[in-house]
């Protein structure tokens, strides 16, 4: 049997991925996570549910799918989400296991990446559990703990490792070479991210080692609603700390965003921010920086039935990519469609689209663009 497939609504195999967040008390952590927690922080139809106390799922914002929804108008828009950790628990001497310091670092090697929020704001009446506003000081108390527990895991594999490549083993001898250069960084205080590896396969094997600062992360700076849109002194201490680090640095103001929360409607939030002098709240970017620091991608399916969006990892080809909506669709897979997001809002619909040539015919080796536009074409 061969079957069309743009709206395929019963299944969805794609595993999500998350991002934990971290951060000392009292850095506006928990405001943050709240206001993610809270549809209203979005818009009209961001939605947000528990899994847990501390897991929310969020819709991913994006005017795209909300155009093709105009355009077609249909019984059903269907965003994609992201999964946000709030992760508690972290002392000084974390990595020994101090306070609940394993079951920290347990919760952050079960994420996928980290969003680390640093107060970088002066308010006498919130103490700071240091006793002084100092965002790069706090960044390498977590840092540290993350370090130190990496440290370990680096020099357990090395005592492995060395007596193969000492036997001979050239794998091992490479695998050695490359523990070494780790060990180096992390005795100076860097992350294991800071370390480039260029080879794909030495890159899988580190992969595998579960480094916790290996992880992609994006530095949350928590400022005052004055430095919104400029930031401030804090800011650039920590832009200059994180320079060689490969890493990501947005600023939000936590307290404006829970003000921002606490507003009825979409038109009053637009009004708030605009007042502001910013297009876009810093929940919103929050989750849009979340979702590209996850490495992910956004493919659309719509119709008068439904317009759908659909999360994949990038670089994904157009079988994989099928396999998001069902496992029949991959293992069956003959060809997809392709329309280009911009021919689809320029020309108005998919016939349209087909008359003017706009629909492309891609095979099993077509590389999936974010914001394509597919249907896939199979056979069971």
């Amino acid at each position: 049997m061969v079957i069309f497939a743009g709206n395929f609504t019963k299944f969805r195999r794609f595993m999500a991925l998350q991002c934990g967040i971290v951060g000392l008390p009292n850095v506006g952590k928990s405001t943050l996570f709240n206001c993610l927690s809270n549809a209203k922080a979005q818009a009209a139809n961001f939605p947000f549910c528990t899994i847990d106390p501390n897991v929310g799922v969020i819709t991913v914002p994006d005017q795209r799918l909300t155009k093709l929804a105009e355009i077609d108008n249909p019984k059903r828009v269907i965003p994609t989400t992201i999964e946000i950790v709030d992760i508690a628990g972290l002392v000084k001497g974390a990595s020994k296991g101090e306070g609940l310091g394993n079951k920290f670092l347990a919760n952050i090697r079960n994420t996928d990446a980290i969003i680390h929020v640093l107060r970088c704001f002066d308010n006498e009446n919130i103490t700071h559990v240091d006793g002084s506003v100092n965002p790069v000081r706090d960044k390498e108390i977590i840092d540290t703990e993350l370090i130190m527990k990496d440290l370990e895991t680096i020099d357990n594999r090395i005592g492995k490792t060395q007596k193969q490549a000492a036997s001979g083993d050239k794998i091992a001898k490479r695998q050695y070479e490359i523990l070494c250069r780790y060990k180096e960084a992390m005795e100076q205080g860097k992350a294991a991210r800071s370390v480039e590896i260029d080879n794909k396969e030495d890159a899988k094997w580190v992969s595998e080692l579960c480094l916790l600062t290996n992880k992609p992360v994006l530095y949350v700076c928590n400022v005052d609603e004055a430095s919104i849109t400029s930031g401030n002194k804090y800011v650039e201490a920590v832009r200059e700390a994180i320079r060689e680090e490969n890493a990501e640095l947005l600023i939000v103001a936590a307290a404006t965003e829970a003000d921002i929360a606490e507003l009825e409607s979409y038109e009053e939030r637009q009004i708030f921010l605009e007042e502001l002098g910013i297009e876009e709240s810093g929940v919103s970017r929050l989750i849009k920086a979340a979702y590209a620091l996850l490495g992910l991608e956004t493919f659309f399916t719509t119709g008068a039935d439904e317009s759908r969006a659909w999360t994949y990892t990038k670089g994904f080809k157009a079988p994989q990519a099928a396999g998001v909506i069902h496992t029949d669709f991959e293992r069956g897979f003959i060809r997809a469609e392709v329309i280009k997001y911009d021919d689809y809002v320029a020309l108005g619909s998919e016939k349209a689209c087909r008359e003017a040539g706009k629909i492309g015919i891609e095979g099993k080796e077509y590389t999936v663009q974010d914001g394509d536009i597919m249907h896939f074409l199979f056979n069971v």
